[in-house]
């Protein structure tokens, strides 16, 4: 049925929990993997068809370390998913990047620990290795580049995004030495889901909005949670507009710039 496929993808992070109309069909899609973090909701924007998953859960009742990032990606693929703009919330190591900004990063360190972050357990059939070493897709970071100017709201073009587990804030030595290496962003979900994207053939970028300036990056109180969910609601309506624009400016067919997927 054309209602429950879709051609492009937006993953939500903290703060925005929905995106799609009333009109929207709500798609619960059972994977391998489990659960994905909330039903699937489908909708057509402009010329195609989208679908929203909240990566945190409705509620935001799934913390950093419990997402279950192999089905959402999952879910996503077996849907006809193909290209995936992930916003999220991230921490600035840089004062020049300060609150409200928004950033379209090129480049991600993985500073997580025990996360499974690939579907081949075993090379029975050979090994698998994903090409990595540009993770997110020149064509989805266009578009939510473009999106955004469009709107008004230019973003930062690049820039490293380390991953850490979370759910708590780094220390300020954490963060000063994140910063010493000339990273911009802590973030604490955008690994495995780059990666698991890859390994399924989705070209995936994400979009990220500054809700703070990290612990250690200015002297005075570290990040709170109420602090960055409170950035985040401010924002979220111009987040959704960016959204809502760029998935409009995707290509349409095949990805020609990211490697091919290392499971079909």
């Amino acid at each position: 049925m054309d209602e429950v496929r879709a051609d492009v993808a937006v993953i939500g992070g903290s703060g925005l929990y929905s995106l799609l109309d009333d009109d929207a069909v709500t798609v619960k899609v059972d994977t391998p993997y489990g659960d994905p973090s909330s039903p699937i909701t489908i909708a057509a924007v402009g010329g195609a068809r989208v679908a929203f998953l909240a990566r945190h859960g409705l509620a935001h009742e799934l913390p950093p370390h419990r997402v279950p990032y192999l089905a959402n990606a999952w879910a996503l693929h077996s849907l006809g998913v193909r290209r995936v703009l992930a916003p999220c919330a991230v921490g600035s190591l840089r004062p020049e990047v300060g609150p409200g900004a928004l950033v379209v990063p090129d480049q991600v360190v993985d500073w997580t620990h025990g996360r499974t972050q690939t579907f081949h357990d075993s090379f029975d059939g050979g090994p698998i290795h994903a090409e990595f070493a540009d993770p997110y897709c020149p064509d989805v970071r266009e578009a939510a580049l473009d999106a955004a100017d469009g709107q008004g709201w230019s973003a930062v073009d690049g820039g490293t995004m380390v991953v850490i587990d979370g759910p708590r804030f780094s220390t300020r030595a954490e963060s000063q030495f994140f910063a010493a290496q000339g990273w911009l962003l802590v973030n604490m979900t955008g690994h495995p889901e780059a990666v698991l994207a890859r390994e399924l053939g989705l070209c995936y970028s994400p979009l990220a909005l500054v809700t703070d300036l990290d612990a250690g990056v200015t002297a005075g109180e570290g990040v709170s949670a109420t602090v960055v969910m409170a950035e985040f609601a401010r924002n979220t309506d111009r987040m959704r507009t960016v959204l809502l624009d760029a998935v409009t400016r995707f290509p349409s067919g095949a990805c020609h710039q990211c490697p091919a997927p290392a499971l079909a």
